[in-house]
């Protein structure tokens, strides 16, 4: 505590003091729900793209080197309809090359402190239950038009491009797209091979 704060909480409780008795108690209190269903997550290829192994001399000095796009498929299936929405969580937090931008993911760390690089996640040709929707993003304290997944906000859907209300489902499928790019090579040391390591947790978050 400051000491101003300190001082300033001083003069109020002596104050206080001679025209009412402070209370003994505090409350504690718990709040949330629970659903009587439940949603299962999957990703395509057991949620994993390989990018194989890339030479040194096909990356770009002074700038990022974007890599290839690639899609991976999210199905949520649900016991019934549920309104829901998708938090991701950067496995790789501090590790992005760009830290600057809210939407980029870490691809790790090499030789204990340099930034390999950052990526990009898209949530793309959206369908609940069947239905083409959109995607929308919850950054308190209101929902926007946002493809762009962030560690920072949650993702959910809606079915009319202009209805910033998200919706319930019992199936949803999307394409998630993974734009990775590698950090300039003079930021980095490359004298043996090193392990491209991006890695993402998304969490269903009941609403």
């Amino acid at each position: 505590m400051s000491p101003s704060l300190s001082s300033l909480c001083g003069t109020l409780l002596l104050s206080a003091a001679g025209t009412a008795i402070a209370a003994s108690s505090v409350d504690l209190a718990v709040h949330g729900r629970i659903t009587p269903s439940a949603c299962e997550p999957s990703l395509s290829n057991g949620g994993i793209y390989d990018l194989g192994k890339i030479a040194v001399n096909d990356l770009n000095k002074d700038l990022h080197t974007a890599l290839a796009a690639h899609r991976l498929q999210l199905t949520v299936s649900c016991d019934a309809l549920t309104l829901l929405a998708l938090e991701p969580r950067d496995n790789r937090l501090g590790s992005s090359s760009d830290s600057a931008t809210a939407t980029k993911f870490g691809l790790g760390l090499i030789n204990g402190s340099e930034k390999l690089g950052n990526m990009n996640l898209n949530l793309v040709a959206i369908l609940a239950d069947g239905v083409a929707a959109w995607p929308i993003a919850f950054a308190n304290p209101t929902w926007a038009p946002a493809s762009l997944l962030s560690h920072h906000y949650i993702t959910s859907v809606t079915l009319q491009k202009n209805l910033l209300i998200p919706v319930p489902f019992k199936v949803l499928s999307a394409d998630v797209m993974i734009r990775p790019k590698v950090a300039p090579t003079s930021t980095l040391t490359l004298t043996e091979q090193v392990p491209i390591d991006g890695s993402v947790t998304l969490t269903m978050n009941y609403l």
